[in-house]
């Protein structure tokens, strides 16, 4: 099968991308990494650590690593403004407040964690929804397909 028979939108070359949506995209991309080095320390502790540990750090660890690839994944996609990056970013995010809300209970080093978590998240869900984000995804809202076949 050709390109030609099975095209996908191009909205790469249409615009230059919006500061909004390549700081999305980055902030994504570092929460990626961060469950990544999360999930290697505890992969390390893991195995480094007392037998019990073993069970918990490996399988902690590998979980992290396993959801980390959600949020590169939509970071790679946002700054290619592929239009089904943003279910997956926002997704992340929404996925991470909970995770801030139970580090700022905690009483212990983990509250700047939960506050910078929290900072970047809802400053991601705010860039992902913007309408320079959304425009340069090539989504449209409700009722607006049938508009732009007129």
């Amino acid at each position: 099968m050709s390109p030609q028979q099975n095209p996908t939108p191009d909205t790469s070359d249409a615009a230059p991308r919006p500061g909004r949506l390549t700081a999305a995209a980055a902030l994504a991309g570092l929460e990626g990494i961060a469950l990544l080095v999360g999930g290697g320390a505890m992969l390390v502790v893991g195995f480094t650590g007392d037998s019990g540990d073993l069970s918990t750090g490996v399988t902690g660890g590998l979980t992290l690593i396993a959801l980390a690839l959600l949020p590169l994944i939509a970071a790679r996609g946002l700054l290619l403004r592929r239009s089904w990056s943003r279910g997956p970013a926002v997704i992340t995010q929404i996925m991470a407040l909970p995770v801030a809300y139970n580090l700022l209970r905690a009483d212990s080093v983990a509250i700047p964690a939960g506050i910078a978590l929290a900072v970047v998240a809802i400053t991601a869900l705010v860039l992902l929804i913007n309408p320079a984000t959304t425009q340069a995804l090539g989504i449209q809202g409700p009722g607006r397909a049938e508009e732009s076949k007129h």
